[in-house]
């Protein structure tokens, strides 16, 4: 029974919710791989830390010894997910799906054992449902039903239009558990109707329903907002190994531990071991440091992990960047923040003709790079530091108004 208790310890490590607990210990003691099965959409090119946090815990899943399916909605892509929209969300072409699920491909075994994931495209039965299948599909669900979706009863609530469509998509992501034969599902906070639907038709179809795991949604570099491309709060995964590494390392100190809850491979005990020693005195930067080493190792390798903890040091510590130092938020309107008007609002100019003046000397950095722009616009989203001469230094960050 240790054995099991340590695998949901594992299984539920970072998550909101586990629906039914009592049946995924069924599940595990009948001693055979459970099919997990997790879900994307590619609609957009490029994964980032956000959705990783499903697929790390896929990862926990096949440490386990389970089967892992990797979802991607090829299908579904056409509807357009609208979970947590406000508004019908456009749908991609088929050749936009392609292409980035094309890519998807390519970046998940960063992560995932190719040797045991098998990659599914939902195109492959709903293709072959057809219009009288969906119609019997449809019969399934009721429009009160639909109306009980959070996003949708705000929307009819508030005479904002819901598109037939959009109906379609939870009882097709359902469906994708059906002819998978899933036996567990991940998803997000947001996926809470998609996922239990999923188990309603398992009843209908007379299977056994899936156990459903959500997970949070994670926070961007702002510590605010969903990280989203939309909002540049974000850290692709492809981008470049010192900007991973920097990025990480311009978060808060307590974003640090949700991020090392949700994206570290550290064990528990570990963790709980590195939150002691901050406790008891440790710089959280130096702690930092590990989770920024660590990303970058899986998604660039560990000689570009050990080259980007040195390049750090060598850029930041040398140059004698204070632990502490004020922190700004500041809300942006239209295309970005005025860096001179920034300088002058943080305090760290007295005007905003000081401040064109210093960058004209060449005494602004923004995250230690020397800013020659004086018409230069700071984005949404990123934390970053702002420094001004020698001693002069400020976090801020910049929220969508």
């Amino acid at each position: 029974m240790t054995e099991i208790a340590d695998a949901l310890s594992l299984i539920k490590r970072g998550s909101e919710e586990l629906l039914l607990e009592s049946e995924m210990l069924e599940k595990l003691a009948a001693g055979r791989p459970l099919r997990v099965k997790a879900g994307f959409d590619p609609t957009a090119p490029d994964l980032h830390l956000g959705h990783t946090v499903l697929i790390n815990k896929l990862r926990h899943f096949q440490d386990l010894g389970h089967h892992v399916m990797f979802l991607i909605g090829d299908f579904t892509g056409l509807i357009g997910d609208p979970s947590g929209k406000n508004a019908t969300r456009p749908p991609l072409s088929r050749e936009q799906i392609l292409e980035n699920a094309r890519t998807y491909q390519e970046q998940i075994f960063k992560i995932l054992d190719p040797d045991r994931t098998e990659i599914c495209f939902n195109s492959v039965w709903m293709d072959g449902v057809g219009a009288a299948g969906m119609i019997r599909l449809a019969a399934q669900q009721t429009v009160a039903r639909m109306l009980e979706r959070d996003d949708f009863a705000k929307r009819y609530a508030g005479g904002q239009p819901i598109a037939i469509h959009e109906f379609l998509y939870p009882l097709c992501q359902g469906y994708d558990s059906v002819a998978m034969k899933a036996d567990v599902e991940l998803g997000g906070t947001d996926q809470r109707f998609n996922l239990l639907m999923g188990r309603e038709l398992q009843k209908h179809h007379g299977q056994k329903p899936q156990c459903v795991l959500m997970m949070p949604l994670l926070e961007g570099l702002d510590g605010v907002n969903k990280m989203s491309k939309s909002l540049g709060n974000y850290i692709g995964i492809d981008e470049p190994a010192f900007e991973i590494f920097g990025k990480v390392m311009s978060i808060s100190d307590d974003l640090m531990w949700r991020y090392y809850e949700l994206l570290s491979f550290k064990s528990s005990n570990e963790i709980a071991t590195l939150k002691q020693s901050v406790s008891q005195g440790a710089n959280p930067r130096d702690v930092k440091l590990l989770l920024a080493q660590e990303l970058v190792a899986r998604f660039h390798g560990v000689a570009a992990g050990e080259e980007a903890i040195r390049d750090f040091l060598a850029r930041f510590q040398k140059g004698s960047m204070p632990d502490e130092m004020p922190e700004f938020v500041f809300p942006v309107v239209g295309a970005g923040f005025p860096l001179p008007v920034l300088l002058k609002q943080t305090g760290l100019t007295g005007s905003t003709s000081e401040a064109l003046r210093m960058i004209d000397q060449g005494g602004v950095r923004v995250n230690a790079e020397k800013v020659v722009d004086r018409d230069l616009l700071l984005k949404a989203g990123e934390p970053f530091v702002l420094q001004v001469g020698k001693r002069k230094f400020a976090r801020v960050v910049l929220t969508p108004a």
